[in-house]
């Protein structure tokens, strides 16, 4: 039994979406988290999760899209999440690569979800590229203020950003990157983590992990990533799975095993 962490569930056809989430069950992914980029989303969120029992949501405002329009309020995320189908916020955070919104204004946002989480207790989903240094010290300065439920998803970063994230209570998430040949480092930075603060996600659909890089993403591939966590870590894949399947039970406690 696996939990594919994190994927966009909205960004497959209805024509195709009860085939990729049949393909996900048959490789033995039985339940999945479909997320949030925009405020204006929550609803199609939410409408995947209330009609799929092995489908959860979370809502938010991703980094690049931040500056399209005015930041929701903590109020207005808080609102957003009061729904048994929402297991978390986001994904929010900072992202330097494509740097589609100015940085205060990705600091803002950040910040509010920050909030928002603390308010919540819901984990706040965290999507950091090329801002190291930023996202730790925001985490940093927000934890002194109370400390909040976070992931660090598809982490990709480096292991300075890894340690802060754990010091503080935060777990990694990672995602087909782990298997590309040149992530020797990010490899070393997984078998290094605390076994009960790692996660397994596809990020669908994109990062599709070997052997299927370069096409497009779907939740059953999670399988791959997780074969390549376990073989660092020296287990069976059940094993892996199992130890997964927890930690995202922790972490992402409104989440209930849709079996019980």
């Amino acid at each position: 039994m696996l939990v594919d962490s994190h994927c966009h569930l909205d960004y497959f056809t209805e024509a195709e979406i009860e085939a990729v989430l049949q393909r996900a069950q048959d490789a033995g992914v039985t339940e999945m988290v479909t997320i949030g980029v925009r405020m204006a989303q929550a609803d199609a969120v939410k409408a995947l999760a209330e009609r799929f029992p092995a489908v959860w949501g979370t809502v938010g405002v991703h980094p690049q899209n931040v500056g399209e329009g005015p930041l929701p309020s903590v109020d207005e995320i808080v609102r957003a999440a009061d729904h048994p189908r929402i297991i978390g916020l986001g994904e929010s955070g900072l992202d330097y690569f494509y740097d589609k919104a100015p940085h205060e204004v990705q600091h803002d946002g950040f910040r509010r979800h920050i909030q928002a989480a603390r308010r919540t207790g819901l984990p706040l989903v965290i999507h950091a590229r090329d801002a190291d240094e930023d996202i730790a010290a925001i985490l940093r300065e927000e934890h002194a203020g109370g400390a909040f439920p976070f992931l660090l998803h598809c982490f990709s970063s480096g292991r300075g950003l890894a340690n802060t994230a754990l010091e503080l209570g935060g777990y990694l998430s990672f995602s087909g990157i782990l298997t590309f040949p040149k992530s020797a480092e990010l490899r070393e930075i997984a078998r290094d983590a605390p076994r009960d603060r790692i996660l397994v996600e596809t990020d669908a659909p994109y990062l599709a992990p070997v052997p299927f890089r370069g096409k497009r993403n779907e939740p059953s591939y999670v399988a791959h990533t997780a074969r390549m966590l376990a073989e660092l870590l020296e287990l069976e894949p059940e094993a892996l799975a199992g130890l997964t399947t927890a930690n995202f039970r922790r972490l992402f406690n409104r989440a209930i095993d849709p079996r019980c």
